[in-house]
């Protein structure tokens, strides 16, 4: 999902650090404003990843009772594409629309709107996070991940999902991206959402499908969907890191 402020990355790491709590010990703003200081949290990031991953492991993000959904799904980045594709789908009411997966598959598979729809699904209420420090909680149904993976049946090697968006968030004709390792791609909770309170996911909000991928911040939840592609890298794909933010050196990870 675009987020409309572009905090710098060292911004990011200081409000993690904030985040976490640690700010209330003494003595530790004055470290996140030492140079060095947050060189030094950028190289031990990875590091990080792996702690997150071990104690999180297949745990499920927390799901909330229906009291407790917001009256409104905050949009935010992207909420009316207009590149030439998405606005010709959406202009037939998304009836010739078509999600691809393609890559590093046995089966490359496409499905009509209709079809995702009929298939079995989740549903789940759950936390929006976004990085700017504002939630919100909404009732997502769809169809899971790993279940269209299995149907196309990934091949050895593959390493990463990518996803692939119709929206230019950029304004320089490239299209939004954002990518996950296979462990969150099977992840019960990761949806092809096609359902948002009930209702088909709106425009503003990601029609005609989205992915929710509960366990990551925002800017993790491609809107616009157009393919699924299972690689073995994504240092080929535009500025190489993995997403969109990614690329303006937000963390690759964004877990919560």
């Amino acid at each position: 999902m675009n987020e409309p402020m572009r905090p710098s990355r060292r911004r990011l790491l200081r409000g993690a650090l904030a985040g976490a709590g640690v700010g209330l010990l003494s003595g530790c703003d004055a470290l996140s404003r030492m140079p060095g200081f947050i060189d030094a949290l950028e190289l031990a990031e990875p590091l990080n990843q792996r702690l997150q991953r071990l104690l999180t492991g297949d745990r499920l993000a927390r799901e909330f009772p229906a009291s407790m959904i917001s009256p409104v799904f905050r949009p935010n980045g992207s909420t009316d594409p207009q590149t030439p594709e998405y606005l010709a789908l959406k202009a037939s009411g998304f009836g010739d629309y078509r999600l691809l997966l393609r890559g590093r598959v046995e089966k490359p598979l496409e499905f009509s709107l209709e079809a995702i729809r009929a298939m079995p699904s989740r549903t789940q209420i759950t936390r929006h996070d976004c990085v700017e420090g504002w939630s919100v909680i909404g009732k997502w149904a769809g169809v899971p991940l790993g279940a269209l993976l299995e149907m196309a049946r990934v091949k050895p090697g593959a390493r990463y999902v990518v996803f692939h968006c119709f929206d230019d968030y950029g304004k320089d004709g490239s299209r939004y991206y954002e990518s996950i390792d296979l462990l969150d791609a099977y992840h019960p909770q990761t949806l092809v959402a096609h359902s948002l309170n009930d209702a088909p996911v709106p425009v503003a909000n990601g029609a005609p499908l989205r992915m929710r991928i509960e366990r990551k911040l925002g800017y993790k939840q491609p809107k616009y969907l157009r393919m699924i592609e299972v690689v073995d890298s994504y240092a080929h794909l535009q500025g190489g890191k993995g997403g969109f933010w990614e690329d303006r050196d937000y963390d690759w990870y964004g877990g919560i």
